[in-house]
C-alpha cells in the first residue's frame, strides 16, 4: 500500500511551514498573560482572571496539530484506486464539404460556403462524444482532419476552408466518398455516417453507385443541399462569373433531384441547409440505437485515485472539540 501512497494536491503542503510558524508565533505572543500586562495594572490583573485561568496545558500544540491534519486532508492523501464504468457513443461522422467555385455564389447570404461552414459548426457542436473527421473536395478530394474527438481542432480547420484553396475545379463526389470511407474503415464502431454538404455533382451515376456500395458496407451517406432553387450568377473561381455562348452570365441553381438520389442510395437523408437540426437529431438517434446494440462490446472501465483525506476528518473534529475547552482560548 505504501508504495502507492501519494498526495493528489501536493502543492497544498506548502501551507504547513506557514501554519507551524504561525503556531509558534501565537504561542509566544500569548504566553502567560499575553498582552494584558501592558494594558492592565499588575495589582488588578489577578482579580480579573477567571478562576483557574492561566492554569493547565497550553492549547497551541493541539491547535498546531489540528492545522497540520487539516492541511494534510486538503492535500488529498491517496493509496487506493476506484474502478468506474465509462461509455462512449459508438458513432463516427465524416463531413465532406464541397469547395467548388459555385459554393461562392451569393444566393445564400453572405455566400454558400459561409453558410455551409456555419452548418459544419452546428454539426461539430452537437457531436458530443462522437468522433468526427473532415474531407474537402472539388475536382479531387483531400483529407483535412482524420477521425478525432478533438472537435475544436476540426472546427478551426473548417473555418479556413475556401474554394480558392482547391487546385482543381469541379464537383466530383466519388473521390470524396472514397476518402471518407478510408477514414471510417480505420474505426471499428457500428454507427458510421458521412454528411456531404454540396450544391451540385458532376459524376452523379458513379456517386450513386458508390453510395449504394457504402450503404451495403454499413456506412450511411447523408446529403445537405447548399443553395436555392432561384440560384445566383455562377462564380468562375477567378473573381468573375462563368459565361456561356454570347457572353451571357450563367446561373448556378440547386437541383435537389440528383442529391436526393445519392442520399437514398446511401441509406441516408437529403435535407436542405435550413433543415440541419432535423438531420442532427436523426444522427443522434442512429447513434443511440447503435449504442444499444454495441454496449456489451464497447463498455470500458476507468480507474481513478480515491481522495482518502476524508478519513482525517473525524480526528480533526475530535481534536477541535478538545481545543474548545473552557479556559484554553
Amino acid at each position: 500500500m505504501w508504495h502507492r501512497f501519494h498526495f493528489l494536491h501536493p502543492w497544498v503542503l506548502a501551507a504547513l511551514p506557514v501554519m507551524w510558524a504561525m503556531t509558534v508565533w501565537l504561542a509566544r505572543r500569548r504566553a502567560r498573560d499575553g498582552a494584558w500586562p501592558r494594558l492592565v495594572d499588575a495589582e488588578l490583573l489577578p482579580m480579573l482572571r477567571l478562576e483557574g485561568g492561566g492554569k493547565g496545558r497550553s492549547p497551541w500544540p493541539l491547535i498546531g496539530t489540528i492545522w497540520t491534519l487539516t492541511v494534510l486532508a486538503l492535500a488529498g492523501p491517496s493509496w487506493q484506486r476506484q474502478v468506474t464504468s465509462a461509455y462512449r457513443l459508438p458513432a463516427a461522422w465524416v463531413i465532406a464539404l464541397q469547395l467548388s467555385p459555385s459554393m461562392q455564389a451569393t444566393d445564400m447570404l453572405p455566400s454558400r460556403i459561409a453558410r455551409a461552414r456555419f452548418a459544419v459548426d452546428d454539426l461539430l457542436a452537437s457531436a458530443q462524444d462522437a468522433r468526427v473527421g473532415l474531407v474537402a473536395f472539388a475536382g479531387e478530394a483531400y483529407t483535412v482532419a482524420p477521425l478525432t474527438t478533438d472537435v475544436a481542432t476540426v472546427r478551426n480547420l473548417s473555418r479556413a476552408l475556401s474554394p480558392r484553396l482547391m487546385p482543381e475545379h469541379g464537383a466530383r463526389l466519388t473521390p470524396a466518398l472514397t476518402a471518407a470511407t478510408r477514414l471510417l474503415n480505420a474505426w471499428a464502431g457500428h454507427d458510421r455516417q458521412i454528411v456531404v454538404m454540396m450544391d451540385s455533382v458532376h459524376d452523379p451515376a458513379r456517386a450513386i453507385q458508390t453510395a449504394a456500395r457504402l450503404h451495403h458496407e454499413g456506412i450511411t451517406v447523408n446529403v445537405v443541399g447548399v443553395g436555392t432553387f432561384t440560384g445566383a450568377p455562377a462564380p468562375d473561381g477567378s473573381g468573375g462569373f462563368r459565361r456561356g455562348p454570347g457572353g451571357k452570365v450563367q446561373m448556378t441553381r440547386l437541383h435537389p433531384a440528383q442529391l436526393r438520389q445519392i442520399a437514398a442510395a446511401g441509406g441516408g437523408e437529403f435535407v436542405m441547409l435550413g433543415q440541419m437540426p432535423q438531420l442532427i437529431a436523426d444522427l443522434h438517434a442512429a447513434g443511440i440505437e447503435s449504442a444499444g446494440k454495441a454496449r456489451a462490446t464497447l463498455h470500458v472501465r476507468l480507474t481513478d485515485w480515491l481522495n482518502d483525506g476524508i478519513w482525517l476528518l473525524p480526528l480533526i473534529v475530535l481534536l477541535a472539540a478538545l481545543a474548545a475547552r473552557r479556559g484554553w482560548a
